[in-house]
C-alpha cells in the first residue's frame, strides 16, 4: 500500500473514532441527565412514601383508638342490658331481707314479752325462730352481694387471669339475669329458659369477665332472635313458644357450653360472616356488629373454639369449646 493511501486510511480511522467518541460522550451526557432526572425522580418517591407512611401510621393509631371506643361501647352496652336485670333481681333478696327484718323486730318484741312472763320455753322457741330468720337474712344478703359483685367483675377491666370459675353459675347467672333485663324493657316478652348443667364439670380456669361477657353475649342474641320471631307470630296469630336452652357437659378433655334457641336460624348466605367485625343482622341502631367477634377472639385467647350450628326456619346453636386445664 502507498503512503497516499495509507494516510487516507488512517484520516478515515481518526475520523472513525472521532464520530465514536463524540456518541460515547453524548450517551454519557445524556446518562448522566437520565441518571439525575431518575435520582431526582426517587428522591421525591421517597418523600412520598415517608409522607404516605407518615400518613397510614396517623391512621393506624385513628383505627386502633375508634376500635378501642368501639369494644368499650360494646361492653357498655351489654353492661346496660344487664342493669334492669340486675334491678329486678336484686330486688328479690332485699325484700326477704327486709320482710325478715320486719318479722324479726315483731318476735323481739314477743320474746320480750314472754320472758317478763317467765315463760323461758317459750321465749326459747321465739328465739329459735329468730335465728332462722338471721340465716335467712344471711343468705338472702349474701345473694345480693354475689349480684353487685357480678355486676362489678363484668362492668370493670378484664385483668386478663384466669380464676378457678363455676361455669355453670356463671351461665345460669347471666340467663336470668338477660332474661329479666329484656322484661323490664317490654313487659309483654315472655320466652320459656331450659338448662341442663352437667355437675360433674367443677370449676375450671377461664378469665370470669371475658368469658361472662361471650355467654352474655350469646344468651342476649338468642333472646333478640326469640323476641322477634315471637313478634311476628303474634301479628300473624301463629302459635309459637320462645325458648332458649342453655346447657354445660363435660367431654374428653374440654367442657361444652351451648345456647340454643328456637328463632328463625341464620341464613345460609350470612353464615360465613357473623364472625367478622362490625356485621350485624339486627337494625340500625341495635347492634355494633362486634358481640361475635369479640366473643370469637375472647375464645381464641382461651385456647377453645365458638362454634354454630343453624337451621333456617327452626333456630340456632352456638357452642363454646373449653380446654380443661
Amino acid at each position: 500500500m502507498d503512503l497516499a493511501k495509507l494516510l487516507k486510511k488512517v484520516n478515515s480511522d481518526l475520523e472513525i473514532s472521532e464520530f465514536k467518541l463524540e456518541r460515547t460522550e453524548k450517551v454519557k451526557r445524556t446518562t448522566a441527565i437520565l441518571l439525575e432526572e431518575t435520582i431526582e425522580e426517587l428522591e421525591q418517591k421517597r418523600k412520598a412514601i415517608e409522607e404516605t407512611n407518615a400518613a397510614l401510621s396517623r391512621s393506624l393509631e385513628e383505627l386502633k383508638a375508634t376500635q378501642s371506643q368501639l369494644i368499650q361501647s360494646e361492653k357498655m352496652a351489654s353492661l346496660g342490658e344487664l342493669t334492669a336485670g340486675i334491678a329486678h333481681e336484686i330486688q328479690n333478696p332485699l325484700n326477704f331481707v327486709n320482710n325478715f327484718s320486719e318479722v324479726s323486730n315483731e318476735l323481739i318484741d314477743e320474746m320480750n314479752g314472754e320472758i317478763e312472763k317467765g315463760d323461758l320455753e317459750e321465749a326459747k322457741a321465739i328465739a329459735s325462730d329468730i335465728k332462722q330468720n338471721l340465716e335467712k337474712i344471711h343468705h338472702h344478703g349474701t345473694r345480693a352481694d354475689a349480684i353487685v359483685k357480678g355486676m362489678l367483675q363484668h362492668s370493670r377491666s378484664s385483668s386478663g387471669v384466669k380464676e378457678p370459675t363455676d361455669i355453670n353459675a356463671l351461665a345460669d347467672e347471666y340467663l336470668r339475669l338477660a332474661y329479666h333485663g329484656l322484661r323490664a324493657k317490654d313487659k309483654t316478652f315472655n320466652a320459656t329458659l331450659e338448662t341442663e348443667f352437667d355437675e360433674s364439670i367443677g370449676k375450671i380456669s377461664v378469665v370470669p369477665q371475658e368469658m361472662g361477657r361471650v355467654i352474655l353475649n350469646l344468651i342476649t342474641n338468642a333472646f333478640y332472635v326469640v323476641h322477634e320471631k315471637s313478634s311476628v307470630a303474634l301479628a300473624q296469630q301463629d302459635r309459637y313458644e320462645p325458648t332458649v336452652f342453655v346447657s354445660t357437659k363435660k367431654t374428653g378433655n374440654q367442657v361444652l357450653i351451648s345456647v340454643k334457641d328456637n328463632g328463625n336460624g341464620i341464613p345460609k348466605k350470612v353464615l360465613g360472616k357473623i364472625f367478622q367485625p362490625f356485621f350485624t343482622t339486627k337494625p340500625t341502631g341495635q347492634g355494633t356488629g362486634l358481640g361475635l367477634s369479640l366473643s370469637y377472639d375472647i375464645m381464641k385467647a382461651h385456647g377453645g373454639e365458638l362454634k354454630v350450628e343453624t337451621k333456617e326456619g327452626e333456630g340456632t346453636e352456638f357452642v363454646i369449646q373449653l380446654p380443661l386445664g
